[in-house]
């Protein structure tokens, strides 16, 4: 799936209003250097354990969104340096993460959109541990794999590729 250049959540929005779902974007902060990011959606739903993630983001994104459900977990980091890197050496668009990240300083020097909850300096334990490719729930939102979705500085918007397709 290629990224499509929709355009800003605000003007989706206006586009097409409940056609969308509107995740709670205020529980939100922007980490990577990308700001705006969009894509087709892949899912890992994990706790304090960023193994899932890592794998998912060795693998080719192109430009795709990694929608992270890691049960809003304030205890341990789920993204940090080295694995933003590796999203953005292998084309993935952005990250959204229900839980944390760390090296947040260096993350925001990196051309890829992470949006997470806040900062935790602790890693994760690496047991293997999560589930690939299901729909996750948080944010008063269902994110399934394969819809499309946009971030922005005003909010994210979810929804059927077909919508953000502009051709």
């Amino acid at each position: 799936m290629e990224t499509l250049n929709s355009g800003t959540t605000c003007d989706l929005c206006d586009l097409h209003g409940d056609s969308l779902k509107y995740p709670t974007a205020s529980l939100f902060r922007d980490f990577g250097g990308l700001v705006h990011f969009e894509g087709g959606i892949e899912t890992v739903q994990c706790f304090e354990d960023n193994s899932f993630v890592k794998a998912v983001l060795d693998e080719p994104g192109h430009g795709r969104v990694l929608v992270v459900d890691g049960g809003g977990s304030l205890n341990r980091a789920l993204l940090g340096d080295q694995v933003a890197a590796k999203a953005l050496k292998n084309g993935w668009s952005g990250l959204l993460i229900n839980g944390c990240i760390r090296d947040s300083k260096e993350v925001a020097t990196m051309k890829v959109g992470v949006k997470a909850l806040g900062t935790c300096p602790r890693k994760t334990e690496k047991r293997g541990c999560g589930v690939r490719g299901i729909p996750v729930q948080f944010a008063g939102v269902t994110f399934f794999p394969g819809t499309y979705l946009v971030a922005d500085e005003d909010g994210i918007v979810v929804g059927e590729e077909v919508l953000f397709n502009k051709k």
